[in-house]
């Protein structure tokens, strides 16, 4: 099972020094995904959460793949109905590319409403237009002579039945968000039944969970996997592998647009779990 981490790649905290030190951190811990997200306009319901600077993903991306040798590059994730299919196809293509085949595409419909809005794209459309891009897209991923040779593995996120259906039609993996440990055993049954009405392959699972260490053990039922002591943390992990995850994607970010200030913290936190799981590479202490 491959480990990665979703990567700030927004806040007051952020700037191209801190992304250098993101990458080098996770590349030197021995993870194996580097993944960033996704908004094109700020507008006040995306920063609330996400604030500016908000650097563009496949702009991120390619300077990180010049700056990295070993890990992948992905998106966690890229709202599909805010850019042209061909687009979408073309820069993901020119990536994949242009990293030696390090790109993973994690797609999503998107939740903000305001940023639908600003784009001229109906939000109330937004899950239709996604199943159509991502259509488009496979479609001119096939004409390798104007596109590329590489496969681009296509991850598709959504918690919603309609999330794993469109994972089942058009995903190489399902890659739901944030969730606890019994909802997702409940949801993987869902989505090999989903499979099997659509007479279609299971794609493969894999969650991003979140990550934070705390000291003493954390309980109830609506428990987060990736939140509790390290013990909990490479329980949920081991759990995860049982579920046959292919891949998990740890994201430190807690909500609060001030912890992009301080990313030693999630760092530690990484030392931490990689201490725990990671195969013995050369490492070097976080910056």
């Amino acid at each position: 099972m491959k480990i990665g981490v979703n990567v700030l790649n927004f806040g007051p905290g952020c700037d191209p020094g801190v992304l250098r030190s993101w990458a080098q951190t996770v590349e030197d811990l021995g993870f194996d995904l580097l993944m960033v997200s996704d908004h094109v306009v700020i507008t006040p319901d995306v920063a609330e959460r996400y604030p500016a600077p908000f650097y563009e993903p496949f702009t991120t991306l390619s300077w990180l793949a010049g700056l990295t040798t070993r890990v992948r590059l992905g998106t966690t994730v890229l709202i599909a109905p805010y850019r042209h299919p061909l687009l979408t196809a073309r820069m993901a293509a020119n990536l994949q590319e242009l990293s030696g085949g390090r790109l993973v595409l994690g797609v999503g419909v998107g939740w903000a409403r305001q940023e639908f809005a600003a784009l001229g794209v109906p939000f109330e459309g937004r899950g239709r237009l996604t199943d159509e891009h991502l259509r488009d897209m496979r479609a001119a991923w096939a004409d390798t002579a104007s596109y590329s040779d590489r496969r681009i593995p296509l991850w598709v996120g959504g918690n919603s039945d309609a999330g794993l259906r469109r994972a089942v039609r058009f995903g190489d993996a399902w890659h739901p968000l944030r969730c606890t440990l019994p909802w997702l055993r409940e949801a993987v049954v869902r989505l090999k039944a989903s499979a099997h009405e659509q007479r279609l392959p299971v794609p493969a699972l894999a969650p991003r969970i979140a990550l934070r260490l705390t000291e003493a053990p954390v309980g109830g039922p609506s428990r987060l996997a990736g939140v509790g002591t390290i013990d909990q943390i490479v329980d949920d992990l081991d759990q995860l592998r049982l579920l046959g995850a292919e891949a998990v994607v740890l994201d430190p970010y807690d909500g609060d647009p001030r912890e992009t200030c301080h990313p030693q913290k999630a760092w530690q936190a990484l030392d931490t779990v990689a201490t725990h799981l990671c195969s013995p590479r050369t490492r070097t202490e976080p910056t």
